[in-house]
């Protein structure tokens, strides 16, 4: 018995991600169109969630948008034009994958060049550290560590 619980536990949990928030009632009739909508409300950042697609938020502004969406589509209006009416209305940051534009090139170049930035600082440290340590002559010992050298290498090891 526990071992069946735990298994409809798990595959309800494995369900989860699959669950979207679009309601019944938005869902257009064509199943073209319907999967441009859905398509699209992928691609779209919920305002009120930041990190959450419209279609997997639950916050009325998120259905706000994928009823404009699927009106939009509705319309006659395609992909492209959906999204630049959107990005006009609200900005680039209604998009979860900003486009590579002027206004965005930082965004997209800051990782690369940290990373390369970054490799080129450790490398640099890396090389003067081996030329610096080429570098220094060791120096000769006193004659009182001679002494104590001898006196250490010339002790018995002791047994325990």
């Amino acid at each position: 018995m526990r071992r069946m619980m735990a298994t409809i536990l798990a595959l309800m949990l494995l369900a989860l991600p699959a669950a979207h928030a679009v309601q019944p009632d938005e869902i257009m009739s064509d199943l073209v169109k319907e999967s441009r909508a859905r398509d699209l409300s992928r691609e779209l950042r919920c305002m009120v969630c930041q990190n959450q697609s419209i279609d997997d938020s639950d916050a009325p502004l998120a259905r706000d948008l994928r009823l404009l969406v699927r009106e939009r589509i509705a319309a006659g209006d395609s992909n492209s034009q959906v999204l630049d009416f959107l990005v006009a209305r609200y900005g680039e940051f209604v998009l979860l994958k900003p486009r590579f534009e002027r206004q965005t090139m930082l965004l997209w170049l800051l990782a690369p060049l940290l990373l390369i930035g970054g490799g080129l600082v450790l490398w640099l440290q890396i090389r003067r550290r081996a030329r610096s340590g080429a570098d220094v002559p060791a120096l000769p010992l006193t004659p009182e560590e001679e002494a104590r050298l001898a006196a250490l290498m010339s002790e018995e090891p002791k047994s325990s």
